[in-house]
């Protein structure tokens, strides 16, 4: 992998930070709380934010503000299990500080609650779901971090874990970086890394950074 770029433009939960058991445990309560079926509830939730999944599958009758903010409040208390994704706080301590930016469907609240648990700092510009008007996959998000930074969106990479990240990268225009295990027609043809070990960061032409990623020993090579 050698992908060039002006900036690069973070997910959070499953790219950066993997918080699955905190994820899975807040929706299967919420599922149980409201008898639904908890495993269809965590499949739609992942990259989207806590409101639009709770308006998805709620029943009627439920206080839908009520409800997404006793979620977001217990999640923000809920650290225990969040861990960076491998690799993850080496890369970031080696881009330029305003190189990168987090985009995230989590509250900036919990952004910094799992940032931190995960021992991660946080860049200068976030966008979090408290910033846009439409969460992933609209692009908002991707294209308001770019012009933060002062790029154009189609000269940033977007690293991304889930079908609705992936495709707001793709219809921002950047370059797209899958990390992890997705599999599915957004991420059909996209370069892929398992996690960030191996993966640096340098200097490229005219202002740009260079992501590359060496072959290691028992994760599939470059």
């Amino acid at each position: 992998m050698n992908l060039t770029a002006h900036a690069l433009l973070f997910d959070m939960d499953g790219t950066l930070v993997d918080s699955t058991v905190v994820v899975e445990r807040t929706w299967h309560a919420f599922a149980e709380r409201h008898g639904l079926d908890g495993d269809a509830v965590l499949a739609s939730a992942h990259g989207r934010r806590t409101a639009e999944t709770v308006a998805a599958h709620a029943p009627a009758g439920i206080d839908l503000q009520a409800e997404t903010t006793r979620i977001e409040a217990d999640e923000v208390l809920a650290t225990d299990g969040v861990v960076a994704v491998a690799g993850a706080a080496e890369l970031l301590a080696q881009i330029p500080a305003g190189g990168w930016a987090l985009v995230t469907s989590a509250s900036r609240a919990l952004a910094e609650s799992r940032m931190g648990a995960a021992g991660l700092a946080m860049p200068l510009e976030v966008i979090s779901a408290d910033d846009v008007r439409n969460g992933k996959p609209d692009p908002e998000g991707y294209l308001a971090a770019a012009e933060r930074l002062g790029v154009d969106a189609r000269q940033a990479i977007v690293l991304e874990d889930a079908r609705a990240g992936i495709e707001a990268g793709l219809a921002s225009g950047a370059q797209v970086l899958v990390i992890g295990a997705h599999a599915g027609p957004s991420a059909d043809g996209l370069p892929r890394i398992p996690d960030f070990r191996g993966v640096s960061v340098e200097p490229a032409a005219d202002g740009q950074l260079r992501l590359r990623r060496v072959g290691l020993p028992g994760n599939g090579g470059s």
